[in-house]
Formats: structure tokens, sequence, C-alpha cells
């Protein structure tokens, strides 16, 4: 046996240490389950929420592209590269942290402004793909944070799900087997030093 093997508890002490660690395994169980039930939850809320913006993200995407279309044809090729603004639009991405998991929760979206002496799109196709393209990308920001949450939850709760196994097939089972085993023997050891012990006296009593 390796020096570093794990050796089985004896006596009533080991008895004793068998007890608490089973009830610690148990209860540790117990948390994981819960954790994985929150963990599954939260991973089934992001799920719906990428779901909607995927809709979203294609309906406004096909809508600007249609517009987009006609505004060329309306205002020539260039005309949308002329009216766009110099500013950008920004994403801030809030995060949270559920069970020790820190993941994406929303996105804060802040439109392009566009400078008084800039030029606006010439024509009302244009304007509406800008809009169109806007709603798209807020779309697309909030899909890609849904998503993220959505797949690092499902890991660490891939992780949790295998240390709930591991304690309810192994850890756990196999503390319960050296507990009766011990128990077991526990039993017989003091039925054994009954027996002698009435024997004892029988002897000093003859």
């Amino acid at each position: 046996m390796s020096p570093r093997a794990r050796r089985a508890p004896t006596g009533r002490a080991g008895r004793l240490r068998l007890r608490r660690s089973l009830a610690t395994a148990q209860r540790g169980a117990d948390l994981l389950e819960r954790k994985l039930r929150l963990l599954l939850d939260r991973e089934h809320i992001a799920r719906d929420a990428a779901r909607e913006a995927d809709r979203v993200w294609r309906e406004r995407l096909a809508e600007a592209e249609t517009w987009l279309v006609r505004g060329v044809l309306l205002g020539g090729e260039s005309a949308p590269v002329r009216s766009a603004p110099a500013d950008r639009a920004r994403v801030d991405v809030r995060w949270a942290v559920l069970m020790g998991v820190r993941h994406p929760a929303a996105v804060d979206w802040t439109d392009p402004v566009r400078g008084a002496a800039e030029p606006t799109p010439p024509n009302t196709a244009l304007a509406h793909a800008e809009t169109a393209y806007r709603a798209a990308l807020r779309a697309a920001a909030e899909l890609a944070v849904h998503r993220t949450a959505a797949d690092l939850l499902a890991a660490e709760a891939a992780r949790t799900r295998q240390r709930v196994r591991a304690l309810r097939r192994h850890w756990i089972p196999r503390l319960r087997g050296e507990l009766a085993a011990l128990e077991l023997a526990l039993e017989e050891s003091e039925h054994e030093e009954a027996v002698r012990r009435r024997w004892a006296a029988t002897r000093g009593g003859g």
C-alpha cells in the first residue's frame, strides 16, 4: 500500500470521524445540487434571452438591408458613407456573479451622435436604414451578452454536476460502507468483550 493511501478509520474515534465526514459530504452534495439548480435556471433564462435577441437581430438586419437598398437606389452608392456620423456607438457590458460565476448580465448601448455640421441621410430610406442598423447592432450586442452568459453558466453547471455525481455515486457510498463495516466491527468487539467479562465474572464467582 502506498504511504499516501487512505487508511480506514478504526475505533470509536474513527466512527465519530466517519459520521462527521459523511454528514459533511451529504451537506456538500445538497448545497451543490442547489447551486446546480440555480445555475441551470439562470442558463435557461439566458438562452431564452439569446433566442429573442437573435430573432430581433435578424429582423432588424433584414429591415436595414431593405431600406439600405432603397436608399442607395435613391441617393447613390456613396450616400450612406457621406451621411454616416463621425461618432461611434458605445457599448458597456454590465457583469454579475451567480454562485461564484462571473458572467455578463446586460449591455448599455449609446447611439453615435451626429454633429450639427454633419450631413443627415439624404432620403427617408437611408434614415430608416440607419435606425434599423442601430437596432440590429444593439440586438447583436445583447445576443453576445446572453450567449456568453449562458455558456459560462453551462460550463460551471457541468463542473458542479460532476462534483455532485462524485459525491453521490462514489464518496458518500464509500463513507457509508466504511462506517457500516466499522460499526459492525465495534459491535462484534463489544460483544466479545461482554462475553469475556461474563466469563471472568463466572470464574471469579466460582
